[in-house]
């Protein structure tokens, strides 16, 4: 059996012939972790599925955490994926070569006073830092917010990398800078990398120095 958000699936279909599939909509990741344990209690082998990596912003925590929430003895194995940070950052070159820190901007599970926390911590630790979740229909400030903070304490030529469907056979890559970057079309589908004082522009390509003496 394979249980996932109906986009993810689609993205997979052609690993799903002959079998049992479950789809549900978004904000419903807590009923589908619940069925997924239900089925497992049942005998079945399940699949929860989670785009990038499920370990990271994905349903291995929520299903690991219901489990032990009821007590339950049920075997799991979590699948290593490809997170969005990595997928971009291929993309658009070596912006991730030292400290970084990936910070979603949704706001949905996490208080905004939060996030605005940890991004100005990130900002004022010259970390590079990578966007998960940038702005959607109805939420539109927070990256606003994001690049406010981080010219704080950022040059405004600071570069940054848009990566729009990372991975997939529609990707869109923009290279831009921190003062400029909200000029360009971002969505829930986009990660934002941010660079940190030492990150450059390389034949299009973003480099952080690791700090080798070359």
């Amino acid at each position: 059996m394979v249980v996932g958000y109906g986009e993810y699936l689609r993205l997979i279909k052609n690993l799903l012939a002959y079998k049992l599939v479950i789809s549900s909509g978004m904000c419903q990741e807590v009923e589908r972790a619940e069925l997924a344990i239900q089925e497992a209690q049942n005998g079945k082998i399940v699949a929860v599925i989670s785009s990038g990596d499920a370990g990271i912003y994905g349903m291995a925590g929520l299903v690991l955490g219901l489990l032990q929430k009821k007590s339950l003895d049920v075997a799991v194995e979590v699948v290593p994926g490809i997170t969005a940070a990595s997928l971009a950052a291929a993309s658009l070159g070596a912006p991730l070569m030292n400290d970084f820190a990936v910070i979603s901007l949704s706001d949905l599970l996490t208080p905004w006073a939060l996030i605005e926390r940890r991004l100005q911590s990130a900002a004022q630790g010259d970390w590079v830092i990578v966007i998960y979740n940038p702005k959607s229909n109805h939420r539109t400030r927070q990256i606003e917010q994001a690049q406010s903070i981080c010219l704080q304490h950022r040059r405004p030529d600071t570069p940054v990398g848009i990566v729009q469907k990372a991975g997939r056979e529609d990707e869109k890559r923009i290279i831009s800078n921190l003062a400029e970057f909200l000029k360009e079309p971002i969505d829930m589908s986009t990660t934002v990398i941010i660079g940190n004082s030492q990150t450059i522009v390389y034949k299009e390509m973003l480099i952080t120095p690791r700090g080798y003496q070359i």
